[in-house]
């Protein structure tokens, strides 16, 4: 069982190696630095990954559910901690808490961080961090769109419907959708990059910038993030990257195919846009009525800081938490919403949130007229109790992990405002959290290392879909031959 594990585990290990070896190159070649960290952190990597494919070389027929689900959860993990190496290495973290922290949120796409002043950070540093993140937007793309169907978890089966034709399947191989997500995502980074480098930005900040907009990770290299800039273009821009962070990557596949986009699930994108307006209609009547800002600045704020929450991206352009006491509620209500399934997105996402409201809907109408026959429909698709089950099996894991993680942190001796929102905006993946602390204007560097152990499990947790991880800690799940 533990062969194709331990050989693919090692392939993934391997890639994170050589991407070590770009900020390597810029230490180098650019900055003439010759004991660069990354140096050293590549060779320890490239040997453990190269070791373990070598070791373990075989040809996978197939993969089961179990191997699956240790594929996923083992190869998460294992690339977290290598990507620490090069924070332990350069010495700028206190300690490994804080460096397991930061790649976490990098790898999570949450884009929480220790760090309260980036803008000393070595650049190769900063570099690294959003090269960590693209790895995430990259991984958890596939991951979604390959894995979670396969193993049956929070509704994806729909998505996998979604993208099937008539006459054959829409993605028939894992390497047919490895291939042309990458494709994408390169593609619409790239796009991103020089749309910002346009509007100004210098090339450093853009290519990172770019990185952190299409994999909805949110890390910056200014204190102040977007708001650095002090620019309605720039914040424009990113916000549009950061909404197409948030759609299937396999949408922009069907586009670029010239298939009919109406056989593939543009539902939930569709909602997932009408929620957004209406989210930023609302908070810009309040600032308007309330005198914070005119119409055109209260536009301005309100779509960009909540698009990145409800994309779970985490880039700020103000401090939102002025704008009153409510708006700790609301936010929460933002970060839990999410981007589309099959998307760089985190938190529950519009898809199950459809599969959720439309069974309510029938149960409502089922209560007054019990023999009627009324299938669950989503999106115009016919959802089986499978689907539903797997959906509300997530959504309690969600609620559950909040809960669970939220007294931990409290344990800490932290006070609820901090122990909930770091766990929300923790699980959600959307990174800042609420109050002066941990907000849109501060970090997590004050934070306890045991509450950064806490809340660096709870991203990888969150990331992961919660189920993935909550079956593989099962007893029954090792019982199986």
């Amino acid at each position: 069982m533990w062969q194709p594990i331990l050989m693919v585990n090692g392939f993934l290990i391997s890639i994170l190696g050589v991407a070590m070896l770009v900020p390597a190159g810029m230490d180098l070649y650019v900055y003439r630095q010759e004991n660069s960290p990354f140096v050293f952190s590549a060779a320890v990597t490239l040997f453990i990954g190269l070791a373990l494919f070598l070791a373990n070389k075989m040809k996978i027929n197939k993969i089961s559910l179990q191997q699956g689900y240790l594929l996923t959860v083992l190869g998460w993990f294992a690339l977290t901690f290598l990507a620490t190496l090069p924070f332990m290495v350069a010495g700028v973290v206190p300690s490994f808490a804080d460096a397991l922290f930061e790649v976490s949120s990098g790898l999570s796409t949450t884009g929480a961080t220790i760090f309260a002043d980036l803008e000393r950070l070595p650049k190769s540093i900063l570099l690294w961090r959003s090269i960590v993140t693209a790895i995430g937007g990259i991984g958890i793309v596939i991951f979604a769109a390959a894995m979670l169907p396969f193993l049956g978890i929070g509704g994806m089966q729909i998505f996998q419907r979604e993208n099937s034709d008539t006459n054959e399947k829409f993605m028939p191989k894992f390497s047919y959708i490895a291939k042309r997500i990458v494709f994408v995502y390169v593609g619409l980074t790239v796009l991103c990059m020089l749309c910002l480098f346009v509007l100004g930005m210098g090339w450093f900040d853009a290519v990172n910038h770019a990185m952190a907009a299409i994999s909805t990770s949110g890390f910056s290299t200014k204190n102040s993030s977007i708001g650095a800039f002090n620019s309605a273009e720039i914040e424009m821009a990113v916000m549009l990257f950061m909404i197409l962070g948030s759609l299937p990557m396999t949408f922009y596949i069907v586009v670029l195919q010239g298939k009919d986009i109406k056989n593939y699930g543009t539902s939930q994108i569709v909602t997932f846009l009408k929620i957004l307006a209406v989210y930023i209609a609302f908070v810009s009547i309040y600032l308007v009525v309330s005198g914070k800002y005119d119409l055109l600045n209260a536009l301005r704020y309100s779509s960009f800081n909540i698009v990145s929450i409800v994309t779970t991206t985490g880039f700020v352009s103000t401090d939102y938490m002025q704008w009153g006491s409510w708006v700790g509620a609301f936010f929460v209500i933002f970060a839990l919403t999410g981007g589309c399934t099959g998307s760089t997105s985190g938190s529950i996402k519009i898809l199950r949130w459809q599969v959720i409201i439309a069974f309510i809907r029938r149960a409502l109408i089922l209560s007054t007229d019990p023999n009627r026959v009324l299938p669950l429909k989503v999106g115009g698709v016919t959802t089986d109790n499978s689907v539903v089950s797997s959906v509300f099996m997530l959504f309690c894991g969600f609620i559950f992990s909040i809960g669970l993680f939220s007294c931990l942190v409290a344990a800490g001796g932290y006070d609820f405002e901090i122990a909930f929102s770091s766990v929300v905006a923790c699980i959600t993946n959307s990174g800042p959290g609420l109050g002066k602390v941990i907000g849109p204007a501060g970090n997590y560097s004050s934070l306890s290392e045991y509450a950064k152990y806490v809340l660096a499990v709870t991203m990888l947790v969150g990331r992961l879909e919660v189920v993935t991880v909550l079956t593989v800690l099962t007893k029954s799940f090792w019982s199986k031959n």
